[in-house]
């Protein structure tokens, strides 16, 4: 037993190299693919600067105006129209117009990365409960990990800039639609699907007609819950060179400068309330998974 017992510890004492084997598969793809990646850089850089651009080149009264009036049409709610527009002014009053500007282009991008993949991820899940057993670890690992280890692969495969930020905030943030997707069209009751077949539906209008219907509740969360997650990475994405919200509070911490600290944080804090506003769907639905 003395045997066995210095074999399992010789065993367990001998580490497995992790990190090192991510090292090399790393490497391996930046010194035989950063061509590639270069390309898929500098495209999605230029993406999102386009995007940006568009934002800027509007008068920021008259946009404060258009998301107003966006907020009158989703809610019918004088008061919240009231609110989003003192709000807005009081970023742009504060002189962080421009750097919220880039954050939502940021958030935009990510998000909608976060929602094409995850929804239909999400709907598959739930017609397959065998494929979400298998991703489910990933999910995991892929909110659970610290955010600041996503940074350093995608670093190196993207360089400095806004890429990397956004795809860091894509994996950060891509696990919340998926699941909620799974939860919203795994919990249809039987009765409908039931009704739905007896009426001779096909596969898609069972998922047209009933499924999506009954889950979009639970999938706006989904949204919802990824743009917060999307708007959490803003401070993390500055730190590869992103640009936003998050550059000065990173040049506030590193100059313990309180007043500028404070102010681009309740700017996010401000432009993360009014997203959750504005998409915030009527009733009580229970989005736990």
């Amino acid at each position: 037993m003395d045997f066995v017992d210095k074999y399992i510890m010789a065993l367990l004492e001998k580490k497995i190299p992790v990190g090192h084997w991510v090292k090399i598969s790393v490497e391996f793809i930046t010194d035989h693919f950063s061509n590639q990646f270069n390309l898929i850089s500098d495209n999605l850089e230029a993406f999102l600067q386009w995007i940006i651009q568009m934002l800027l080149f509007i008068h920021p009264l008259l946009l404060i105006l258009s998301i107003c009036a966006l907020a009158y049409g989703l809610h019918r709610k004088i008061s919240m129209v009231i609110g989003v527009a003192l709000a807005l002014l009081l970023i742009y009053n504060q002189g962080y117009w421009n750097a919220t500007m880039e954050t939502c282009a940021l958030v935009l991008v990510s998000t909608v990365v976060s929602v094409v993949l995850g929804i239909p991820m999400g709907i598959i899940s739930a017609h397959r409960p065998i494929i979400f057993t298998c991703i489910r670890p990933f999910l995991d690992l892929m909110q659970t990990i610290p955010t600041f280890v996503y940074l350093i692969p995608t670093l190196m495969l993207f360089g400095l800039g806004m890429v990397p930020g956004m795809i860091s905030t894509v994996i950060f943030s891509i696990p919340a639609p998926i699941r909620l997707t799974y939860l919203g069209i795994s919990s249809v009751p039987q009765q409908l699907i039931d009704a739905g077949k007896s009426f001779g539906s096909s596969p898609f209008q069972m998922l047209y007609k009933v499924e999506l219907p009954h889950a979009m509740p639970t999938i706006m969360a989904g949204l919802t819950q990824c743009i917060m997650l999307s708007l959490s990475m803003v401070v993390i994405a500055a730190l590869v060179g992103a640009d936003g919200l998050g550059k000065p509070v990173i040049r506030a911490l590193n100059t313990v400068n309180i007043a500028q600290g404070f102010e681009a944080g309740l700017a996010i804090v401000i432009l993360a309330i009014i997203l959750d506003r504005l998409l915030k769907q009527p009733g009580n639905v229970d989005y736990s998974y």
